[in-house]
C-alpha cells in the first residue's frame, strides 16, 4: 500500500491535505485546536509505516503517544463519522482512489483507527483502553502476487 499510495511523498501529500481539511471543520477542529505543525508528519510516518513503509512512527515516538494524545478528548461518534468523511474527501482531491480494493483498504484502515482513537479518547482507566499497542499493518489485494 505504501508504494502504491506515492510512499512517504505521497502520503504527505494526502494528510497535509486531510489536515487542512479537519483544521477548517467546525465540528473536528476543535479536537486538533490551531493545529501543530507537526501533526501532518506525525501522520504522514504513521500512515507509512500503517502500509509498509519504514517505522519511523515506532521509533521516534511509539504507540504510547499516540494513546497519550488521544485520552481524554472524549470524541463523539459523530466527530469520528466526520474523520472518515474528511479522509475520504482527502482521497479523491488528491487523486489516491484509482484502485477500489486500495481506497477499500485505506478506508477501512480509518475505520479501525477512529474506533480505537473514540474508544481511548473516552477510556476513564487503563482498562478501558483498546487493546491495540503497536502500529497495525495494512494489507490490500494489490499485495498479493
Amino acid at each position: 500500500m505504501y508504494e502504491f499510495a506515492g510512499g512517504e511523498e505521497g502520503l504527505h501529500r494526502l494528510e497535509e491535505h486531510f489536515y487542512a481539511l479537519v483544521l477548517a471543520d467546525d465540528l473536528l477542529q476543535p479536537l486538533f485546536g490551531a493545529g501543530q505543525p507537526q501533526h501532518v508528519d506525525h501522520l504522514t510516518a504513521f500512515t507509512a509505516e500503517s502500509f509498509g513503509g519504514p517505522d519511523r512512527f515506532s521509533r521516534e515516538l511509539g504507540f504510547q503517544h499516540l494513546i497519550d494524545v488521544h485520552r481524554g478528548l472524549h470524541i463523539t461518534e459523530r466527530q469520528r463519522r466526520r474523520f472518515v468523511d474528511l479522509y475520504a474527501s482527502a482521497l479523491d482531491e488528491v487523486g489516491l482512489t484509482d484502485d477500489p480494493d486500495f481506497r477499500a483498504a485505506v478506508l477501512e484502515h480509518v475505520e479501525f483507527g477512529t474506533q480505537v482513537a473514540l474508544q481511548n479518547s473516552n477510556a476513564a482507566s487503563d482498562d478501558e483502553l483498546h487493546p491495540l499497542r503497536e502500529v497495525p499493518r495494512w494489507t490490500w489485494a494489490g499485495d498479493e502476487p
